[in-house]
């Protein structure tokens, strides 16, 4: 079993833990902070078990009919991770509004203060082991995985630190304030996972100071005359890069060869815990603006 997927079987197991312990408290005590926390764990639950099957789809190999893979499943499963976090803040807000207008007592302080404690440190452990999973695979839904149990982590905290202000001063409206500024907190850190996972979907380029290597080790090389056409694009596990190189006009297919495979063991080190797919094309001379062009009037041709 590959690190991520044994990754998303220990949030899985955490998550139910929480949910179990968080609804009980909750419910009984009437507290919308308690209970928004339940909620969302039961959704890093639901989530959590998706992730498995996702990234299970993304390491499988190409098939004649999936040729690049399934690795965008990836950016299928952040945009859905993060639009349920967002369904969940939304949820949040309304509860905790809801208990500021009408005004309900919160009870069972005692036994809902130290569940908040025991979710903090659970939460805490977890979130470093995701974190060192995705620094060693640097999955995207792994990464998503431990923001989200990051963003939990904060609204443990501040959720314990409303339910002493409630048992010291008996203000309950400190529980609706908290469970509402936790709502928009769990909205804006979704709205990152989306993002990433769009990215995805959209093939947009690798970060800047990847393609900025990439352009230096084509820059460096002695035998390479010039280039164009460089075009990035990464689906959350594999890399994807394709370019043009100038090479000289008499150049042996065999010279032309080597320098690619000298040009792709360099680009491949810039980030070893992906996979790359990397299609050089050997061109004689600079056909860029040709290129262009050609590329242009089909793009016109389509309209």
């Amino acid at each position: 079993m590959s690190l991520q997927k044994r990754a998303t079987i220990v949030a899985s197991s955490v998550a139910i833990v929480l949910v179990c312990a968080k609804f009980i408290v909750g419910i009984v005590s009437g507290s919308v902070a308690v209970l928004a926390s339940a909620i969302d764990s039961l959704l890093d639950f639901v989530i959590s078990i998706f992730n498995f099957f996702a990234i299970k789809k993304a390491e499988e190999n190409p098939t004649d009919k999936f040729q690049y893979g399934k690795g965008k499943i990836q950016g299928i499963a952040a945009i859905i991770e993060g639009t349920i976090i967002t369904i969940s803040g939304i949820f949040i807000i309304y509860k905790a509004i809801e208990k500021g207008i009408s005004g309900g007592a919160t009870t069972l302080l005692l036994p809902s203060i130290w569940v908040m404690i025991f979710s903090i440190i659970i939460t805490f452990l977890l979130v470093r082991y995701l974190l060192r999973v995705a620094k060693k695979t640097d999955n995207i839904v792994i990464k998503a995985d431990a923001l989200h149990y990051q963003t939990d982590l904060w609204s443990n905290g501040a959720i314990l630190f409303s339910l002493v202000v409630v048992w010291v001063s008996g203000w309950d409206v400190v529980d609706a304030i908290v469970g509402f500024g936790i709502g928009v907190y769990i909205i804006y850190s979704a709205s990152e996972i989306i993002i990433d996972g769009t990215k995805i979907l959209l093939d947009h380029a690798l970060p800047q100071d990847e393609v900025a290597k990439i352009e230096e080790i084509l820059d460096n090389h002695p035998e390479i005359t010039s280039y164009h056409w460089l075009k990035t694009r990464t689906d959350g596990s594999v890399n994807f890069v394709e370019f043009h190189m100038v090479l000289r006009p008499n150049m042996l297919l065999l010279e032309a060869h080597r320098i690619a495979e000298q040009v792709e063991e360099k680009m491949m080190a810039i980030d070893s815990l992906k996979k790359w797919v990397i299609t050089p094309h050997f061109d004689p001379y600079d056909d860029e603006e040709i290129n262009d062009t050609l590329f242009s009037g089909a793009i016109e041709a389509r309209r």
